[in-house]
């Protein structure tokens, strides 16, 4: 009995012994878990006033955004909350400081950019977010057109069409077959004109289209904000009459590799007269016509009253492709057609940003004649009516006549605009990040 007695004794012992145990390793989870969950909620608390000061820095830049495009023209000089202090909402705040970095390009630009530096607040947490704005300029786009019609007809983007670059119009595209948008494409209208169905479809809501199958590689906007084209160049009519040539009458250029040119005009008596591109990179034709070709080595725009005449190439000395650092730059602006002659040559190059106020870029006869190989554009295409240039087969997409388009954009011209190219009147972001 007694043996019985110490045996439960024993055993007692170790079932304390085992309780104590347990209850130990329990009371650690506890804690741990007790530890855990404040480390959790100091977490989620500090991740949401991080997240909140972050909302209110993007706040800011939103505000300095607004406040550029409320001013009549684009400010000089630094700024700090120029809306009158540091801005409370939803708890917190933002201050933001708007940095003047002056024109960018060279003579005659009007892109002013600057950078944006916000710092939001919140229950003692705060982010920073620092933003590239500048000036837009109709010269950051490959594609621009008020309309995709010519005299009410729709102009179609065909089999073998090509365009590399920003690409809007205010109205909707036309589009017939294959072709390819390499960079980021804007419409104002909801939907796409198709040829082959006839049928007018919203990408947003299919993926394709019958028959018509065009290639988005960085997709389509529907809805976007419509720009407002200009009617005259006035900014290069005053840079003409004050440095440059302004010229009345009938004229024609040819461009030289050496910076030099070649003027013919009768009211200054001129035959093939030469000369220096003028040092402010401006030239302007009242009441008459301007022809235009050759080869650029400098900074220049030229531009008309009336229509300017394209009958040959228009490449630059310094090849941009080949060289990125190369510092020529050619805008052409009519305030009525730009026109490539019916004589220009199979396989047409231009190099610049065209830009046509009145209606059209268009080719002469366009729709005579036989097929003239490939229309290569490296720079822009600004147009109130989108002309045509050519002519294809609705049945087999075979281009009958003039040019198929191989277009692609300049980056140059984001920040170096040519001389004098219009602004759209609005800002553009180039970038942001978290400082």
């Amino acid at each position: 009995m007694a043996y019985f007695n110490q045996k439960l004794r024993d055993r007692k012992g170790v079932a304390l012994i085992i309780t104590f145990f347990v209850l130990s390793i329990l009371l650690v989870f506890v804690a741990t878990f007790v530890s855990m969950s404040i480390n959790n909620k100091i977490a989620a608390d500090i991740f949401k006033r991080r997240t909140k000061a972050f909302y209110l820095a993007e706040s800011g830049i939103d505000h300095a955004i607004f406040w550029l495009r409320s001013q009549s023209s684009p400010p000089v000089g630094d700024n700090t909350n120029p809306w009158g202090g540091t801005q409370t909402i939803g708890g917190g705040s933002y201050s933001v400081f708007i940095d003047d970095l002056g024109i960018m390009g060279g003579v005659g630009s009007t892109v002013r950019r600057y950078k944006i530096t916000s710092t939001g607040t919140f229950d003692g947490r705060s982010r920073v977010i620092s933003s590239y704005a500048q000036v837009d300029n109709y010269a950051r786009y490959l594609w621009f057109t008020e309309e995709e019609t010519f005299d009410n007809t729709p102009v179609w983007f065909g089999m073998n069409d090509s365009l590399d670059g920003p690409t809007h119009t205010n109205a909707h595209f036309h589009i017939y077959n294959d072709p390819l948008f390499g960079g980021e494409v804007s419409s104002v209208d909801d939907y796409i004109r198709f040829y082959n169905n006839g049928s007018n479809i919203n990408l947003s809501q299919t993926t394709n289209a019958p028959y018509d199958e065009p290639v988005f590689q960085e997709g389509m906007s529907f809805g976007a904000e419509p720009g407002i084209m200009p009617s005259q160049a006035l900014g290069l009519r005053s840079a003409a009459s004050a440095g440059g040539f302004f010229l009345t009458g009938n004229t024609t250029v040819t461009l030289y590799n050496n910076g030099t040119m070649r003027v013919t005009n009768s009211k200054k008596k001129w035959s093939n007269k030469s000369m220096s591109i003028p040092a402010n990179g401006a030239l302007f034709v009242n009441k008459g016509t301007l022809t235009v070709s050759g080869t650029l080595n400098g900074n220049l725009t030229v531009g008309a009253s009336g229509d300017v005449i394209i009958p040959s190439n228009i490449v630059y000395a310094d090849d941009p492709i080949e060289n990125p650092n190369s510092n020529d730059i050619f805008g052409i602006i009519s305030e009525q057609d730009v026109v490539i002659s019916s004589s220009a040559p199979y396989d047409l190059e231009i190099d610049g940003c065209v830009m046509a106020m009145g209606t059209s870029f268009m080719v002469d006869s366009w729709d005579s004649g036989s097929a003239k190989g490939t229309l290569t554009i490296y720079g822009g295409i600004i147009q109130d009516e989108r002309g045509p240039i050519g002519t294809f087969s609705g049945s087999t997409g075979q281009k009958l006549t003039g040019y198929s388009k191989d277009y692609s954009h300049d980056p140059r011209l984001v920040s170096s605009p040519p001389p004098y190219m219009p602004s759209t009147g609005d800002y553009v972001i180039l970038s942001w990040e978290e400082n």
